[in-house]
Formats: C-alpha cells, structure tokens, sequence
C-alpha cells in the first residue's frame, strides 16, 4: 500500500462541481485517501465565522460535522447538500477515505491554489462550467487559472453540454 494521497475537490455545489466529486471518486480516490472538500465564499460573505478564518481558512471540518451539525455549515456558509453528502459519505464507508471540507473566503482561483499548497494536497478536482472564448474573456475561469498556477496535478471535468441540431 502506497503513500496517503489528500485530493482536493473544488465545491460550488453546482451540477459540474458535482460532476467532478463523482468523477472523483469513481476514477481517482483511492482506500485510505484523504478527500479535502474546498469551498471558497465571496469575500463579502457575511458568515459568521468568516471574521475569524477569512486570511487562513477555516479549520478542517469533518465529514461527521458537515452531516450532523447544520449549524456547522451556516457558521461557514456551506450548503447542506444531500447529493453531496450521500456520496462522499459512500466513500468514506467503501474505500476508507478520510472526508473533510475546508472553507476559504476570496477569489476562487487564487484561493483553490493557495489550498494546494496550505493542505499540502497531492491533486485537485475542480469542474468547468465549459464557457465559450467570448464569456471565458470576459468572466475569467477559475478552472483555467488553476490549472496555469496550481503547484499540483489538476483534473478539470467538463460538464455535459447539449448539442444543437
């Protein structure tokens, strides 16, 4: 048995930031790797927890908490969100992975890198939301930046787009 891999997964909660935790787990993770959850809030998020955490992150939050605790995920603006937690809580009993999340507060492409390096992480997931030249000039992409300036692997999943006749 190897080394403990700790791979991070970019979570917006949003159908490819989803795609990418099932990409995650099905293709990536491996028995008794650590899974970091990162969320990044807008900086004028109005969390309460945010004061204390907003230059370093907040703690690591386990899995049992994000679960049991919704006061936890109020305190860090994290939603309670049952897909996600059915399929990190699979993980967690099926291959033993140690599941936790971690909450920044900023610029999300900045602050996914900075994570990198802040929890030591091996590779990161993020998913993309597969912007045309023009939106990506002009709304930026998280994934894009991430990939140009992580100091770790990245996997970028797509999201499924439709196609037009």
């Amino acid at each position: 048995m190897g080394k403990e891999r700790s791979v991070g997964i970019g979570m917006d909660y949003s159908a490819t930031s989803k795609l990418a935790l099932r990409w995650a787990v099905d293709n990536l993770i491996e028995e008794g790797d650590r899974i970091v959850l990162i969320h990044v809030e807008s900086p004028k998020a109005a969390t309460s927890r945010k004061q204390l955490f907003e230059n370093s992150g907040s703690p690591l939050i386990p899995l049992e908490e994000l679960v049991l605790e919704t006061n936890v995920s109020k305190q860090y603006g994290l939603t309670n969100d049952p897909e996600v937690l059915d399929i990190l809580d699979k993980v967690s009993r099926s291959k033993g992975a140690k599941v936790v999340a971690k909450v920044y507060w900023g610029d999300a492409g900045e602050k996914l890198c900075d994570a990198v390096l802040d929890l030591k992480l091996d590779s990161l997931v993020v998913g993309s939301r597969g912007l045309g030249l023009i939106k990506r000039v002009l709304l930026g992409s998280v994934s894009n930046y991430v990939v140009t300036n992580a100091s770790c692997p990245v996997t970028v999943v797509k999201g499924v787009q439709s196609s037009k006749p």
